[in-house]
């Protein structure tokens, strides 16, 4: 199993210029090479690096596996639609492998830019650090907010998954990030507010438009989405833990597509479209993985109106957003471990029907 690493690096003035030069260059190689791929309708490494590789190296003064980098990188875009030619930003990505790229003990980083080698050092935390020893393949280069960043592809092993035949149900939601059948939740409201207060400061910045207005939205773009993040790092490891230690596996409803299928009123737009089921639903998957714990998705339709006592399905089970109580039977409870429930169940018999096949 792989996984990305994020490291930052600390050049100096003139490593930094150097870094900046190589990702203009090798870009700028990307225009040319696109331009040339689609007038040619070459969506193939070898055919592309016949016709261009000499001329690109002779025309923006980059190493010979640089080029091959580029050319990689082109035909990558470029197979996804053929019918544009793909265009990089100047300081788009870099794409490095070994042969341009190697570590130098546990704080340095040797570099190949377009001024030859250049041995840097570069910070992270414990966790990357103890994976250090593990890093496998490529690593790309990243320039953003004025700093650069190697994420790097790291073999983390393969744990082989257990086989339970009981699932720990998650229900994901927006008021409650999680909620398990077990009856413990994830609560939201802390991630709602903070939203809300980032979208009240934003339109007042938006509405001063002066220069020192624009500068504190750009430092503060990316606040509300890491600490969205952690959140969603520290449930899904907290979910993880619980199923490990109790020997179950984890049953999720396939949420793919929800924002297409479902509708919400204006006031709720902003709430729907920020809500981070995908991100949380990958820490899942990764995380448990790495445990051992099989993970399962389920179909989602009337997991919130189904009773688990009775089997009754009726929206008019779910008098509110926050209560299930069935018409026919009397069973009531919170709404979304109701949900957690049916989910668990219906991963169950997933698993039942698996291992019978």
């Amino acid at each position: 199993m792989k996984l990305t690493m994020q490291v930052k690096l600390l050049p100096t003035a003139e490593q930094a210029a150097s870094l900046l030069k190589t990702m203009e260059q090798f870009n700028a190689a990307c225009d040319t090479l696109a331009a040339i791929a689609f007038s040619n309708k070459c969506a193939n490494k070898v055919e592309l690096q016949k016709i261009a590789y000499h001329g690109i190296r002779a025309d923006f003064g980059l190493s010979a596996q640089m080029t091959v980098r580029a050319i990689a990188k082109v035909v990558e875009v470029y197979k996804r639609d053929k019918s544009i030619q793909p265009s990089f930003r100047p300081h788009g990505a870099i794409v490095y492998d070994e042969r341009i790229l190697s570590w130098k003990g546990s704080d340095r980083v040797s570099v190949l830019t377009v001024d030859g080698r250049e041995i840097m050092p570069w910070v992270a935390g414990a966790y990357q650090h103890a994976r250090l020893d593990r890093v496998r393949g490529q690593a790309d280069l990243i320039y953003r907010d004025g700093q650069f960043f190697l994420y790097v592809t790291i073999d983390v092993g393969d744990v082989p998954p257990g086989d339970p035949t009981e699932y720990l149900g998650v229900d994901l939601g927006r008021k409650n990030i999680a909620a398990d059948n077990d009856g413990e939740t994830f609560s939201g409201a802390h991630i709602a507010n903070l939203r809300n207060r980032h979208a009240r400061l934003r339109r007042k910045l938006q509405k001063k438009g002066t220069k020192s207005a624009k500068r504190l939205l750009k430092r503060r773009r990316a606040k509300e989405s890491r600490f969205a993040r952690d959140v969603n790092h520290r449930i899904s490891k907290a979910i993880v833990r619980k199923a490990k230690d109790t020997g179950r596996g984890i049953a999720l409803e396939d949420l793919k597509g929800i924002r297409a299928r479902t509708t919400v009123r204006r006031s709720q737009r902003r709430a729907h479209h920020s809500w981070s089921f995908h991100q949380l639903r990958a820490f899942l998957t990764y995380k448990a993985a790495m445990e051992g714990v099989p993970l399962v998705c389920v179909d989602p339709r009337n997991t919130s109106r189904e009773c688990p006592c009775c089997g009754m399905i009726d929206k008019r089970n779910r008098p509110d957003r926050d209560t299930f109580r069935c018409i026919q039977c009397g069973h009531a409870g919170p709404a979304d471990t109701t949900a957690a429930v049916n989910i668990s169940r219906r991963g169950s018999r997933h698993a039942a029907e698996r291992r019978a096949a």
